[in-house]
C-alpha cells in the first residue's frame, strides 16, 4: 500500500483501529457453530470475514489493530491474523461475554494509555463491506466531527425494510444528528421507518476519540468504566493474547455500546457509509451478496444444480451435492450436518439450532474442524469405541506432551514428517509410515519440516471425548482439560 493511500492525510491524526470478534451467528447455522462462528468462515470466498475486516482496516490506517475476543476464539484470531498477514497491536480475551461496551472500554483504556489523543475506529469484524474506497470516504468525513469530540456512528440507507437490523433515526433539519436508536423492530415498524426516509441501519461502526467515550462512558455506567480498566490492569500475558483479569471482568456490567452511551449521550453524529454493506446474518444474506450462475444460483464446494434457480447451495463436506429442480432453497452440506430449507426462512435457523440446543445436540456448537495453537484437526469418521480425525500440524509446532486413561491411537503419516515421542523412545516417521500409541502411553506429535504435517489418526477405546488428555507439558501454557474450546465435548462414553 501506497502512502498516498493511507488515511487520514494529516500524520498528526493517529486511528487505531479496533475489531470486536464475538457472536455466534446462528442463523448462519452449520456453518457458524459456537466454537467456530461465522466471522471465521469463508462465506463469500475462501478468505473469511474477519480477514477482510482486518485486511479493509490496514487500507484505511497504517496502525496495528487492538482485537478484543473470547478466550474460547484464541486459536482461531491468532490463525486468522497469520492467514491476512496482520500482527495485532494488542489482543485482548475475554473470560466471558459481557457485550460491546465491555470490549469497546478495554480497547478504549489501552489506546489511551498509549496515544491519549488518537481516534478509534470500532468495527465487528463479521460484516462485508467490498467498496474499500467508499468506506475510506465514510471515515474521511467523519474525522473531524471525531476530532471535535464527536462520538460519530455510521449508518446504513436502507435498501429494504429488514427486521434483523437495528435502526438509526437522523435528523431532517441538522446534518449529522442523531435522534433516536431503535433495537430491532417487528417488520410493519421497520417498513414504516423505510418508507419515511428518516431511519438508516445501525452498521455497529463507530469513530471516537478513545478518551471521548471513556468519558462518557464514566458518566453513565461508572461500573463498566472502572471494571474494565480493573481487569485490564490485571490482566495476564498469554504469549501474545493478554487475558483480562476473570474477576474484575465478570463484575462488569453486559451492555451493548448503543444502550450504555450512545442513546444516551448528547455527543453522538451520524455519518451515512457511501458503500455496499452487510452484516451477513442470514443465508439469504449471503445469497444477496454473492456472486451467482446464469440460473442465480449461489455455489460452493463440489456442486451441482439442475432446473434450479436462485438457490444457495454449499458443500463443505467433500462429497457432490446436487439439487434437481429446486429454486429458493438453502441447501447447506457441513458434513456432519445437512440443512434443507426454505430462502424466505432464513431469519427462523435460529430456532432451529434454539430447539437442537435444548435436545443437548453436539452440532450446535462443535464444528467439524477445530484449530489450535499447532493446527488443526477434524473428525472424518466416528462410531461405536472408534472415531478417526485428519490432523494437520503446523512446520516447527509440536503438540502438548500427554496420555489418555481410555482410548489407544494409530497414527499414519500422509504428508511431511512426524517426529513420535512414545514412552520412553522416539522415532521419525515419513509419508505412508505408521504407529500405535497404547492406552496410557506418554507421547507428543511433532512437526520438525517445513511443510504442514498431515496424518491420520484412528482412536479407539471406551471413551474418546477430548477432555480425555492429561498434559505433562505444553508449550502453550496449557493445563489439563484447556481445550481451546469448552464445549468440543464430541463424543459420549460408550457403555
Amino acid at each position: 500500500m501506497k502512502k498516498s493511500d493511507e488515511l487520514p492525510e494529516n500524520p498528526a491524526v493517529e486511528i487505531v483501529p479496533v475489531v470486536l470478534s464475538g457472536g455466534s451467528g446462528t442463523r448462519l447455522w452449520p456453518m457458524s457453530r459456537a466454537t467456530r462462528p461465522k466471522q471465521f468462515a469463508p462465506l463469500i470466498d475462501d478468505e473469511s470475514l474477519f480477514q477482510k475486516t482486518v485486511q479493509r482496516l490496514a487500507a484505511i490506517s497504517p496502525l496495528a489493530p487492538v482485537v478484543v475476543t473470547n478466550e474460547d476464539y484464541r486459536f482461531l484470531v491468532a490463525e486468522e491474523l497469520r492467514l491476512a498477514d496482520i500482527e495485532a497491536k494488542a489482543l485482548f480475551l475475554e473470560p466471558e461475554a459481557r457485550n460491546t461496551a465491555a470490549a469497546i472500554a478495554v480497547a478504549a483504556w489501552e489506546i489511551t494509555q498509549q496515544s491519549p489523543e488518537a481516534l478509534m475506529l470500532v468495527c465487528p469484524s463479521d460484516h462485508l463491506i467490498p467498496d474499500v474506497e467508499g468506506f475510506k470516504r465514510s471515515i474521511e468525513k467523519a474525522i473531524p466531527l471525531a476530532l471535535d469530540g464527536k462520538l460519530v456512528t455510521f449508518g446504513v440507507t436502507p435498501t429494504e425494510p429488514n427486521a434483523g437490523y437495528g435502526y438509526i433515526k437522523a435528523s431532517a433539519k441538522k446534518a449529522h444528528v442523531v435522534e433516536q436508536f431503535v433495537e430491532k423492530p417487528d417488520l410493519e415498524t421497520a417498513q414504516q421507518y423505510v418508507s419515511s426516509g428518516d431511519y438508516f441501519w445501525n452498521a455497529g461502526i463507530f469513530l471516537m476519540r478513545a478518551s471521548s467515550f471513556l468519558t462518557e462512558l464514566e458518566s453513565f455506567e461508572p461500573m463498566i468504566h472502572s471494571q474494565c480498566l480493573a481487569s485490564l490492569e490485571k490482566a495476564a500475558l498469554d504469549g501474545v493474547f493478554r487475558r483480562l483479569d476473570p474477576v474484575q471482568f465478570s463484575s462488569c456490567p453486559s451492555e451493548s455500546v448503543d444502550v450504555a452511551v450512545m442513546e444516551r449521550s448528547a455527543h453522538v453524529a451520524l455519518v451515512p457509509l457511501s458503500c455496499e454493506w452487510s452484516d451477513l446474518g442470514t443465508w439469504a444474506g449471503v445469497w444477496e451478496s454473492s456472486e451467482k450462475d446464469s440460473q442465480s444460483n449461489v455455489t460452493r464446494g463440489d456442486t451441482r444444480c439442475f432446473e434450479s434457480r436462485s438457490n444457495i447451495v454449499f458443500a463443505d463436506s467433500g462429497r457432490l451435492v446436487c439439487v434437481l429442480g429446486c429454486d429458493d432453497l438453502i441447501v447447506v452440506d457441513s458434513g456432519d450436518t445437512l440443512l434443507v430449507a426454505q430462502k424466505s426462512r432464513s431469519q427462523d435457523i435460529k430456532s432451529v439450532v434454539n430447539s437442537l440446543d435444548a435436545e443437548g445436540r453436539k452440532e450446535t456448537k462443535v464444528h467439524r474442524q477445530v484449530f489450535r495453537p499447532w493446527g488443526n484437526y477434524e473428525g472424518i469418521d466416528a462410531g461405536q469405541r472408534y472415531q478417526v480425525k485428519r490432523i494437520v500440524v503446523k512446520p516447527g509446532e509440536q503438540l502438548s506432551l500427554q496420555m489418555h486413561h481410555h482410548r489407544a491411537e494409530h497414527w499414519t503419516v500422509v504428508t511431511g514428517t512426524a517426529l513420535v515421542t512414545n514412552g520412553d523412545t522416539k522415532i521419525l516417521l515419513s509419508e505412508n509410515e505408521s504407529t500405535y500409541i497404547p492406552l496410557g502411553a506418554t507421547h507428543r506429535l511433532e512437526n520438525p519440516g517445513v511443510i504442514p504435517l498431515e496424518l491420520i489418526e484412528v482412536q479407539s477405546g471406551s471413551y474418546l471425548g477430548e477432555d480425555d488428555i492429561v498434559r505433562l507439558e505444553d508449550r502453550y501454557g496449557r493445563n489439563e482439560g484447556d481445550l481451546g474450546d469448552p464445549t468440543d465435548r464430541p463424543l459420549k462414553k460408550e457403555s
